[in-house]
């Protein structure tokens, strides 16, 4: 699909402010004879994929920077169209004044993410690749970034093809049977059709089952530190940390408001919340603090629960109040921790010994805690969806899919099962954009993007 001539638009590609080198990026008809206006060469003779240094000056002449100018001819640059990028030095001065020369012989300022879904609209990466590419510009850890990457090379994409062409083989032998009902010939053996769709179910709710990993290592795991007051819960975070960044003493409600910090261990970002120690108390500030703990553990996808090893009272109510948020949260990991082993050998059946002081247990607490974010799956070698709208589209698909397998279990006729197998390739479709998608989706997502991609 090739996109009709638009208007040609131009963006500062680069972070805005100052910096040595800043990158104008500009896309459309004629870009090089428009940029030529204003260089001191003639680009619009000049062979794609050539750099070159020169000159430019507003219309008016007046010099403005000299600068580097790469070319792409139609067809070969990113947004599949003529594009033109300007180097020039990071003078936000200098930037400004580029902008409104380009603007003077035709150029517009671009949209948020423009570039990207012109590529998209241009045939040069379909619409989850090119979400793809906001991904990886946001992401904040090697396992995001390594996410994105792969979706971006398309490994996602082809996953869904490969699910899609299974969709159609089946769907066209029930339709087939369709234009042949008068004769009452079976095209489609239906056991090998019910294993057909089991074996697309399986693999598109593997990919919907691992949304919610791929959702924490995008916006990071929260893990919440909870306890008694004096467990050592800010302790702990300082040990993880690495640093003192949590006030810590022996008085029982110094921590008072929640502390949130990020930590990254093996790639993952996880976002630690100290909270205040939850007793009983009369004090209102402390009282605030605890309910804002409370709302915590509700918020996080990992609850740590301190019990302090020297204290038998508390090992036996940390023990019960860890079994009843198990219950009431059975979609959560809630770790049973034992603190301060160093000062006492009390032992807790179901826990991790640890002391927050001396680090003992530590290396083994940040194994569980990278253990309950990637389950059972392989970031390497296993597609990992950490995208909403993808995630929707796949739930949307799997409710399709299971009325077609139960059709075919209860003898349904063929043309209902073939309305929900079409169901189920649109809704794949939807994801990678090899369906007509409605413009206020395409809007909803490239408005997100940043100005220059």
């Amino acid at each position: 699909m090739k996109l009709a001539a638009q208007d040609p638009i131009c963006a500062l590609a680069t972070a805005n402010g100052i910096g040595a080198i800043a990158l104008i990026r500009t896309s459309g008809p004629q870009s090089k004879s428009l940029v030529s206006k204003l260089f001191s060469k003639d680009l619009s003779i000049q062979k794609t994929h050539t750099v070159h240094l020169g000159w430019l000056s507003n219309l008016e002449g007046v010099r403005i920077d000299e600068v580097l100018v790469t070319l792409f001819d139609d067809g070969k640059s990113f947004t599949g169209e003529e594009s033109v990028e300007i180097a020039c030095h990071g003078s936000i001065y200098i930037q400004q004044q580029i902008l409104q020369a380009l603007g003077s012989v035709g150029f517009r300022m671009a949209e948020p993410g423009e570039f990207t879904q012109r590529a998209f609209l241009n045939g040069r990466m379909d619409l989850s690749q090119a979400e793809a590419v906001a991904d990886l510009i946001a992401s904040q850890s090697k396992n995001a970034h390594e996410i994105a990457l792969k979706q971006l090379r398309g490994t996602f994409s082809s996953e869904l093809q490969e699910l899609r062409e299974k969709l159609i083989h089946f769907a066209s032998l029930i339709e087939l049977e369709l234009d042949f009902a008068e004769e009452d010939v079976e095209f489609a053996d239906r056991s090998a059709l019910n294993n057909m769709v089991a074996e697309v179910l399986h693999m598109v709710r593997r990919l919907a089952s691992s949304f919610q990993l791929g959702n924490a290592i995008k916006n990071g795991v929260p893990v919440a530190i909870v306890g008694a007051p004096n467990t050592g819960k800010s302790t702990l975070l300082n040990q993880l940390l690495g640093e003192e960044r949590a006030i810590v003493s022996n008085i029982a409600g110094t921590t008072r408001d929640v502390i949130e910090e990020t930590l990254n261990i093996d790639g993952i970002l996880f976002r630690l919340i100290d909270t205040a120690g939850i007793r009983e108390t009369t004090e209102t500030i402390e009282a605030m603090g605890i309910e804002r703990s409370q709302q915590k553990i509700e918020q996080a996808n990992i609850v740590l629960c301190l019990a302090d090893a020297s204290d038998s009272e508390n090992l036996d109510e940390t023990e019960a109040w860890v079994k009843d948020l198990r219950e009431k949260h059975p979609d959560k990991h809630v770790l049973l921790l034992t603190n301060k082993v160093d000062l006492d050998t009390s032992r807790l059946t179901d826990s991790l010994q640890i002391s927050a002081l001396t680090g003992t247990g530590i290396s083994e607490l940040k194994e569980q805690l990278v253990s309950c974010v990637l389950g059972d799956f392989n970031i390497q070698e296993e597609t990992i969806v950490s995208n909403a709208r993808h995630f929707e589209s796949l739930q949307n698909t799997d409710e399709a899919l299971s009325k077609a397998q139960e059709g075919l279990h209860i003898g349904t006729t063929g043309d209902f099962i073939a309305m929900d197998i079409r169901t189920a390739m649109r809704h794949l479709g939807n994801i990678t954009g090899h369906i007509d998608v409605d413009t206020d989706i395409l809007g909803s997502i490239f408005s997100k993007f940043c100005i220059g991609k």
